[in-house]
């Protein structure tokens, strides 16, 4: 990365609690804590204190470690995802993936969008030239998958894998270009221009696709549905649409959350999420959605002019959240989870009680925000059928 001149968040590795204590406060606070070579974001953790910190450390070496535990400086900006292919000489790379969720949701867990309809043409470029860079400097033949960070008009690598990805389906799907073909023939001396591709990025579809994470919370007992670099989703769902807005909107359906314009909500999220759930919470009781709160949110959102129906926190007296989750009358539950013990575990209880009582639960409120858009474009958006030409043959590029 160093030598190909490409930004990366700062890192260092360590061994002990008290190594990860002075790496963090040398970073800067928030940092991503998490273990050597795992699979999935197994055991990685956002930290924004010494405690959190120490609490991390704990948990990672609950498992043996051979290897350092990473601590990195957390960059919470917009994150791009490629898929590329690389023939030894230059790369072509199908397309640019957004995602809804913003950085420390893992990419299996994020909603994605092609075309990067909210990434200027300025960081497409650079992420453009980063991904031929790192692939000819790595000698890549074959697949290579990026994931970047986009923040204050700088671009930065978070990871590099040469390898086939889980939205290689999905971006050959929606631009048509054989992604999996193409790189076989790299592996027999074919170059990329031989096989019908020029290098670089390739034209957009006249199209929105957007891939939808689906979750088994239903059947994994006792699994948290709280969102983070962990990944937890076990399949995808696609929609596509000429607009934004059929897309999103077709890609929750696909998902199994029922899209309707007005409801029952819960809302209770941390402190430092309040004035980010203000417009999400006002978009949809003016849309004539019913809001309960607890105490905290309750207050909140009353004093700005939104009117909430104050419920009990757990064991606060009856009826509690956990009642209201259970009364069958709550159509989706915003939660966003707080740091400690006894809010790790208030948060868990909700987040399963609501998997359980089959209520969606939106642990983002990246995620929440694009539900509200939909909310409001539902009764006046029509479905349209989008046909997705079949990717040419495999035997064609052999």
């Amino acid at each position: 990365m160093n030598e190909c001149e490409i930004p990366r968040a700062a890192g260092r590795t360590v061994f002990t609690c008290a190594e990860a204590l002075a790496a963090a406060n040398e970073l800067g606070y928030p940092v991503l804590v998490r273990p050597s070579y795992v699979l999935g974001g197994q055991g990685m953790h956002i930290a924004y204190s010494d405690e959190d910190v120490i609490e991390d450390i704990g948990v990672i070496n609950q498992i043996a470690q051979e290897h350092p535990i990473l601590v990195d400086k957390y960059i919470m900006g917009t994150e791009v995802e490629v898929d590329a292919v690389c023939d030894g000489i230059d790369s072509v790379i199908p397309g640019i993936m957004q995602h809804i969720e913003r950085a420390g949701v893992h990419s299996g867990d994020s909603i994605s969008v092609y075309p990067a309809v909210g990434v200027s043409k300025d960081m497409q470029d650079i992420i453009v030239e980063y991904t031929r860079r790192l692939a000819k400097a790595l000698k890549v033949k074959g697949l290579l998958n990026i994931q970047f960070i986009v923040k204050d008009n700088q671009v930065y690598v978070i990871e590099a894998n040469p390898r086939s990805s889980r939205t290689v389906p999905y971006i050959s799907k929606v631009t048509d270009i054989p992604i999996v073909p193409l790189a076989v023939g790299t592996f027999f001396g074919k170059t990329l221009p031989e096989m019908g591709y020029e290098y670089g990025l390739q034209p957009e579809k006249e199209l929105i696709a957007i891939k939808m994470p689906v979750f088994s919370f239903e059947k994994l007992y006792g699994a948290d549905v709280n969102l983070g670099p962990e990944m937890k989703s076990t399949g995808e769902v696609l929609g596509v649409a000429r607009t934004f807005d059929e897309a999103m909107i077709k890609a929750f359906y696909g998902a199994g959350t029922h899209m309707i314009k007005k409801g029952h909500v819960i809302i209770t999220v941390k402190n430092s999420d309040k004035q980010e759930v203000l417009p999400i919470a006002r978009g949809l009781y003016e849309l004539g959605w019913t809001i309960y709160a607890t105490a905290g949110t309750s207050t909140f959102l009353n004093d700005n002019g939104i009117p909430t129906i104050r419920t009990n926190k757990i064991g606060a007296g009856k009826p509690d959240i956990l009642d209201v989750i259970l009364s069958g009358k709550i159509d989706l539950v915003i939660n966003t989870p707080s740091k400690g013990v006894s809010h790790n575990r208030d948060g868990y209880l909700i987040r399963r009680n609501a998997v359980e009582a089959g209520i969606p639960c939106l642990t983002s409120l990246d995620t929440a925000n694009a539900f509200l858009t939909c909310a409001q474009h539902v009764e006046t958006t029509q479905l349209s059928v989008i046909d997705i030409t079949t990717v040419s043959s495999f035997l064609n590029f052999i």
